[in-house]
Order: structure tokens, then sequence, then C-alpha cells
């Protein structure tokens, strides 16, 4: 038996020898189990190195669309000459033994990804640990070397797998009887703006909206007017990153929308008292609308990405506002800054699929 020992570790990394036994075994007595259970793991998910050869043996006959048994497997590995290195045709059958039914094969190979994460996750650990102590490198390349194999881990997590059409006209027939009894044109999130709306139907879950333009065309004051929108009239939590203005500024901005107060005779102190009035009570329906604003300056797609599931787990937020889109770092130095910005959308676009919001980015137009 070939079992590595983790460096740095005086113990033996998470397994489950009997899951990945019951697996294989589930595989060899019923191939109507393989799909399933090759979208849920792979050759590396496993602990023992012969259950690893068995596997990939399983895998490869199983593409070639031939028969998966005892004998098909004893047969590819002897060929290959690694039936010996396997455990042989006694562990095979020991395998085989070991389950009385394929039943619960999935669950089994679950198991299997389970320990697997967890040992990647100790290895990625290591590696991150090993870095920090060399010194080798700058401690930015450190942090993005670090960030990419905890992404690596996370990616590991997902379980692909197609769904058959049935589950999905399901859903959207509960979805059109419910856009049926509502009766409206506005099927999303309704931005105030209302040609925007009718032709658009509202802002859609998952979609990435971009507002473009040349500077100084009113995009900041666009999407601002959205996010007051949608907090203080619908009461939806927005969240604001604001890349560009400060915090300070943006809330002027929203101050003086909501107080119908002109912006430059808010900044200079110029104001009538008969404005005074109109502006705390602004004040009083801003500071209860659930607005978030976060001016952090330089931030990457990274940070934006766990800052926006925290705002998206703790207050449920409904629409998500970048500005701008240009001023997000991206993780990796690539060889033009349209290529960074290329990965930037792709990444914010999976953002607002994953978080089910619409997301809104404003970029700038050169």
């Amino acid at each position: 038996m070939n079992i590595a020992v983790f460096p740095h570790l005086d113990k033996l990394p998470p397994q489950n020898i009997e899951a990945e036994m019951a697996t294989l075994g589930a595989m060899l007595i019923d191939e109507g189990v393989i799909p399933e259970i090759l979208e849920i793991i792979h050759e590396g998910s496993f602990y023992k190195e012969e259950h690893k050869i068995i596997f990939s043996s399983i895998a490869t006959l199983f593409d070639e669309r031939k028969k998966v048994d005892i004998l098909t497997i004893s047969e590819d590995l002897n060929k290959k000459k690694l039936l010996e290195k396997a455990g042989g045709t006694t562990y095979l059958t020991t395998l085989v033994d070991f389950v009385p039914t394929s039943a619960n094969a999935t669950n089994y190979a679950r198991i299997v990804k389970e320990k697997s994460i967890l040992r990647f996750l100790i290895q990625n650990a290591t590696s991150i640990l090993n870095l920090a102590y060399k010194e080798e490198e700058d401690v930015n390349n450190i942090l993005d070397k670090a960030e990419k194999l905890i992404f690596e881990i996370s990616e590991r997590r997902i379980e692909g797998g197609c769904v058959h059409i049935k589950e999905v006209i399901k859903d959207g027939i509960e979805l059109i009887e419910t856009l049926y009894h509502k009766k409206s044109h506005i099927t999303g999130t309704p931005t105030g703006f209302i040609d925007f709306d009718t032709k658009t139907a509202g802002l859609q879950k998952g979609d990435l909206i971009i507002i473009a333009g040349r500077p100084s065309m009113g995009k900041s004051s666009f999407v601002t007017s959205i996010a007051e929108y949608v907090a203080v009239e619908e009461k939806a939590p927005v969240a604001f990153f604001s890349l560009e203005m400060s915090k300070e500024q943006l809330m002027q901005r929203f101050l003086c929308s909501q107080a119908k107060v002109d912006v430059h005779k808010l900044r200079t102190g110029f104001l009538s008292p008969s404005e005074w009035p109109f502006l705390t009570s602004a004040a009083g329906r801003l500071s209860e609308a659930p607005i978030y604003i976060d001016d952090t300056p330089a931030m990457n797609i990274f940070e934006l990405r766990a800052k926006a599931r925290r705002l998206k787990s703790h207050h449920n937020i409904q629409l998500l506002i970048v500005d701008y889109l240009q001023m997000i770092r991206s993780l990796r130095r690539r060889e033009s800054r349209q290529q960074e910005i290329s990965e930037i959308s792709q990444a914010l676009k999976s953002l607002a699929k994953e978080l089910n919001i619409p997301l809104i980015a404003v970029s700038q137009l050169s």
C-alpha cells in the first residue's frame, strides 16, 4: 500500500478507506452508477494509490463504452502492467464483495470527495505556510498565490451536473404564474426611471448591467438615483461600492437628490433657511434606507466578491452597484489592461449569478 503522509504533520491526513472501497465496489457491480459517480469525484479524490489506479481504469473503459466488471478491469490493468500494483484480481473481488448493493453509491462518493477536499485544504494551507516562512517573494505576490490556492479549494466543492428539463419547467411555470397574478410590466427590480423600466422590465436577477459613457456624462448620478429609489421607495437593500467617490461625497448626492437641493449650494454652505427642513427630512428618510456603502480605494475583485457575499449573507442585498469598473484591480497581471477588464467583467457576471441579484457596473469610455 502506497500511502503518503503530509509533510510537517505527525498523523495521517483525512481519509475513509471503507468509503473508497464501497464506491469502487458499487461501480464494479453496477455500471449504471458510474456516470453519477464520475460527476462527483475523480482519480485524485482517492487517498489509497490502488484505488486511484482502479478508478482510472473504470473511467477509461466506461469512456470507451466498454463493459466494466472484474474481468475487463483485470485485463485492462494487466495490459498496462498495473494489476499487481492495484492489488491483483483478489483485491478486485474483495471490492465487489465489500458492498451488497449499489444503492448508496453516490453517498459513498460524496464521503470520498469530502475527505479529498480536506486533504487538499491541508496541502494548500501547508503551501501558504511555506511561502510565508521563506519570505523569498514580495508580500503582494505571496498574497496573490495564497488567494489562488484558496480559490482552488472553493472550486473543488462545486459539484456540477445537468438538471432534467422537467425541473426547469416546474420553476418556470411557477414564475409565469406569479407574473400572471401580478400583472405588471416590471418583473425585476424597478429603477424609478419609467422608460428604462418599460424597455427592460426592471433589473433582472443574475444580470450584469454595464452603464457606460464618457467622463462627466452623468453615469454616477444615474446609478446613484437608481440606488436611492430601490432602497428608499422599494425598501430593498442595496450595496454601493464607490471606488471613485468617497462615502461623504456619495451621501451628499443622496441628500441633494432626496431634498431637491442644489449640490453646489450644499458643498459651499450657501443654503437658504427654507431648504434646511427639506434637508433634515431627507436625512431622516435616508437614515432608515437599507443602503450599504463601501468606498475602499483600489479594491481588487477578490475583496469585492468577499464583501458582496458577506453583505448578501448578513443583509440580503437585492442590488449591487460598482462605480466604476476600471478602478477594480485584477488579481493577476495580464498583458494588457483590456484583458484585465475582460477578466473582471466575467468575475462580476459570475458574482451576479451566484448571488442571484442584478449587478450594475459603471464603465468609463475613453
